[in-house]
């Protein structure tokens, strides 16, 4: 007879499943960390290094299921990205339902830890529990990091480019791929719909960031709201305009054939993976040929301006709408 699963009770991990299924995947071992994740351990202590600034940025996962410790890891990670810094430290929140198993825990946990492993981040502590009041995974983490210096939207010039990496709407479709594949039929073969599900590979922001972090005044990671919510965030941010070339945004043609399709705003999908970056119209040419050399695609999509441009401030995001559509057409 099949041993049935030993599910986790509600409230805090036994200290011997705690052990087992969680503090076992610290990602990487870094010397900086003193004290970490333990039994008993309240904090970790870390020593700073001279000279360095501290990057802290926090984002949780709640749209997505297949994969989400990978991408908890990522879009906290693109987040330090983007202030031109390395992260370094993990810290996590991970709220499992009633009826989840030590394997299911470890299975989740393991996807941190590996992510971790690959950009050399430790894991330093963090909570897991149990709580009967979810049916899906809860998972939150604060990212910190290390930075040789400042960027500052109230350092953004009147007559800097605005440039982006890879193309819109990246973790949107690939969310889409993931949880909602029989939408995608309406408009991609399973052919297109598994080429998607391999753009987890771009949702790194940390590679363009490590080229374009010398030249750029800022740089934003455009999430929520998407491709044109992030260039408002920046025009709020440093009280400019923008003026936005949308001929030159870079758009991947299944992007665009699921948006036509399905009748959504591919620059206004979650854009994970996409960086846009203001730099100083005199590097321009010189990190657009040191993305080229690097294997990552690069537009110069617009300007900044004194007055308003013609970039608004408005957020909407179409991801929500497209699962709940695929939820009930399912």
């Amino acid at each position: 007879m099949e041993k049935e699963p030993d599910f986790v009770t509600s409230g805090k991990l036994a200290p011997e499943i705690l052990e087992s299924a969680v503090l076992a995947f610290g990602g990487a071992k870094r010397k900086e960390v003193l004290i970490g994740p333990g039994v008993g351990e309240d904090a970790a202590v870390i020593e700073w290094p001279a000279g360095k600034y501290l990057v802290v940025a926090s984002d949780p996962i709640v749209g997505a299921d297949k994969g989400a410790g990978r991408l908890l890891v990522t879009v906290n990670s693109n987040d330090i990205a983007s202030k031109g810094a390395d992260p370094a430290f993990l810290i996590s929140t991970l709220i499992f339902p009633a009826g989840t198993t030590p394997e299911g825990i470890s299975s989740l946990v393991r996807e941190i830890h590996e992510a971790c492993l690959e950009a050399g981040i430790s894991v330093v502590g963090g909570h897991t529990e149990i709580n009967e009041r979810y049916r899906h995974p809860v998972l939150c983490a604060t990212m910190i990091g290390m930075a040789d210096r400042v960027l500052s939207a109230r350092d953004v010039r009147p007559g800097d480019a605005v440039l982006m990496t890879k193309h819109v709407g990246i973790e949107g479709m690939c969310i889409l791929a993931n949880d909602r594949r029989e939408l995608m039929k309406k408009c991609l073969s399973e052919g297109g719909i598994d080429e998607i599900l391999g753009w987890h590979s771009l949702l790194d922001v940390l590679p363009e960031s490590r080229i374009l972090r010398k030249w750029a005044s800022f740089m934003h990671d455009p999430t929520e709201g998407g491709f044109l919510g992030g260039l408002g965030e920046i025009s709020r941010l440093s009280g400019l305009g923008m003026e936005l070339d949308r001929d030159a945004v870079m758009m991947h043609p299944l992007t665009e054939t699921c948006s036509k399709a399905l009748g959504f705003d591919p620059l206004r999908l979650i854009s994970s993976g996409v960086l846009v970056a203001v730099i100083p119209a005199t590097n321009v040419e010189e990190a657009l040929e040191t993305l080229r050399k690097a294997g990552i695609g690069s537009s110069v999509i617009g300007r900044i301006v004194e007055g308003k441009g013609n970039v608004g401030v408005e957020t909407r995001e179409e991801l929500w709408r497209l699962l709940a559509e695929g939820r009930n057409s399912g």
